[in-house]
C-alpha cells in the first residue's frame, strides 16, 4: 500500500462540531514490554503542514524515526511526556497505568487542550477530558502520529539508559520487549528492578517465581499484552 500521510481531518471535524480549538493527540508506547515504564506523549500541532514522512513510529526505521523526532521537537506547538513505572503497572494494572501516564503528559503541557484524540478504540482516559478515539490514529492523524514518534524515541532512549547496568538484557536493542536475548537473560539472572513482576512471564521462570507480585485488579491478569512472547 502506498504511503498515505496523516491529515488534520479529525482535528478539523472536532473544531467544526464543538468549541474545541486546542486539540492534543495522544499515543503510548511500551504497553507490551516486559520491562520499563509505559510512556504516553501528548502533542499539540495546530493545523500546519506536517514534516515529510510523518507516520506511525512502528512503520519507520530507527534512523528515520530518530531524525523525525528531532524535527518534531521544534515543529510541534507543544508536547509533553508522562510515564507510569513498572511498580505502578504492577499495583494498578495497565489500564490505570495508561491513564496515569496520559494525565501526567496532559498536565505537563504549557496549555491545557480543549479535547484529545486518542489512538485506538478504547478511551482509557475518560472524564473530565473530552476524548475522540481513532483506530490507527497514529497513521491517520497528524497530532497522534507526532505523539507516536516522540513517545517511541524518548522511551527507547530511556530504556537504553536503564539497560546500562543490565547489559545482558540488551534493553538498548529490545526496549524491554521479549526478545530471545531478553528471555535468556531472564532465565539466567531473574528479573531486574525494571521488570513488571505481576506479569504472566514470571510463571515461566521457576527459579524466580517467588518474586511475582499479585495485582489489585485480578481481571487485568488476562490482558493479552502481558502474554506476548511467553517462553
Amino acid at each position: 500500500m502506498p504511503y498515505q500521510p496523516p491529515t488534520h481531518r479529525v482535528e478539523r471535524s472536532m473544531r467544526a462540531t464543538s468549541d474545541a480549538r486546542v486539540i492534543a493527540g495522544i499515543d503510548e508506547v511500551g504497553r507490551g514490554a516486559w520491562a520499563g515504564p509505559v510512556t504516553v506523549c501528548a502533542a499539540i500541532t495546530g493545523l500546519r503542514r506536517p514534516p515529510e514522512g510523518l507516520t506511525d513510529s512502528k512503520l519507520l526505521t530507527v534512523k528515520r524515526r530518530t531524525e523525525l523526532a528531532a524535527v518534531l521537537d521544534g515543529w510541534v506547538s507543544a508536547h509533553a511526556l508522562g510515564h507510569s513505572s513498572p511498580d505502578e503497572i504492577d499495583e494498578w494494572g495497565m489500564t490505570a497505568a495508561l491513564r496515569l501516564a496520559a494525565v501526567r503528559a496532559l498536565e505537563a503541557l504549557p496549555v491545557q487542550p480543549d479535547a484529545v484524540i486518542l489512538d485506538g478504540n478504547h478511551d482509557y482516559l475518560g472524564a473530565p477530558w473530552r476524548v475522540r478515539t481513532v483506530i490507527k490514529g497514529d497513521q491517520s492523524c497528524v497530532s497522534v502520529a507526532a505523539a507516536s514518534v516522540l513517545a517511541k524515541v524518548r522511551r527507547d532512549a530511556l530504556m537504553a539508559e536503564l539497560g546500562a547496568d543490565h547489559a545482558d538484557f540488551a534493553f538498548e536493542d529490545n526496549a524491554g520487549y521479549p526478545s530471545p536475548v531478553h528471555k535468556t537473560a531472564l532465565r539466567a539472572q531473574g528479573p531486574t528492578p525494571h521488570h513488571r513482576l505481576s506479569w504472566a512471564f514470571m510463571d515461566a521462570l521457576p527459579r524466580w517465581r517467588h518474586l511475582k507480585r499479585t495485582r489489585i485488579d485480578p481481571a487485568e491478569l488476562n490482558d493479552p499484552a502481558e502474554q506476548i512472547g511467553l517462553f
